[in-house]
């Protein structure tokens, strides 16, 4: 065994879709989901999940920078490979360029029918805010929580059926006042991810070298340097 992959839950529909597509044969390590908003959390369970492989010279990470969750996070006996990209919308997305280009346009709450069967969704945040508050009050917190955002986005990544997913986020859209919107996802990065090559889009960290606030800090800056 060459590859392993570590991946979110949150992003299985379109990572098993990118499998798929290239017939890459690497097995998946799956993160339980509800950690993608507990960095801490995400940390020590990547860090478990790399700690137990042996016998690969390649651990792909299947993330963003995930709120500095990969801070501190290293192999001792593999290469790490992950996306230059803030999280994982710019994955969907195809690439950090877009998600920019996007967001220039108008800020966006995105969401994919993996997020909404998460544990942590925001449909399941209004939930919960309703039976806490009370229906008038829920909505005085909701609108505070999202007051940035104007839209309401589902990324249509062709990893499943959208015309039964819209209707459950049109109506959700509609009760947090934001407008809705449908955006194209794109699998170029999940492909790349899957198959190389690894070049100024991927981080590339060597056996025994610890990811680092700077090392991705300035991964960062080198790959919005190269979109200039």
């Amino acid at each position: 065994m060459s590859s392993i992959i570590i991946a979110c839950n949150t992003i299985a529909d379109e990572l098993n879709l990118a499998i798929k597509a290239t017939g890459a044969t690497h097995p998946v390590l799956w993160i339980d989901s509800k950690l993608h908003t507990k960095p801490e959390k995400l940390r020590e369970q990547i860090q478990s999940a790399i700690s137990r492989i042996s016998n690969v010279s390649t651990i792909i990470l299947a993330f963003g920078y995930c709120g500095n969750a990969l801070v501190g996070i290293k192999s001792e006996h593999a290469r790490l490979v992950f996306p230059k990209v803030e999280d994982c919308i710019s994955v969907l997305l195809g690439s950090a360029e877009r998600r920019r280009t996007l967001s220039k346009e108008t800020c966006s709450y995105y969401l994919t029918r993996g997020w909404l069967e998460s544990e942590n969704n925001l449909a399941e945040e209004y939930t919960y805010c309703v039976k806490k508050f009370g229906l008038q009050r829920a909505l005085k917190v909701m609108h505070a929580m999202l007051k940035s955002y104007r839209h309401l986005t589902l990324i249509d990544t062709g990893a499943y059926d959208l015309e039964r997913l819209r209707p459950r986020t049109e109506e959700l859209a509609t009760t947090l006042g934001l407008c809705h919107k449908v955006v194209e996802g794109s699998q170029r990065l999940f492909q790349k991810l899957l198959t190389g090559p690894y070049d100024n889009e991927f981080v590339q960290m060597e056996p025994g070298q610890e990811i680092t606030l700077d090392s991705l800090l300035e991964s960062y800056r080198q790959a919005q340097a190269s979109q200039i």
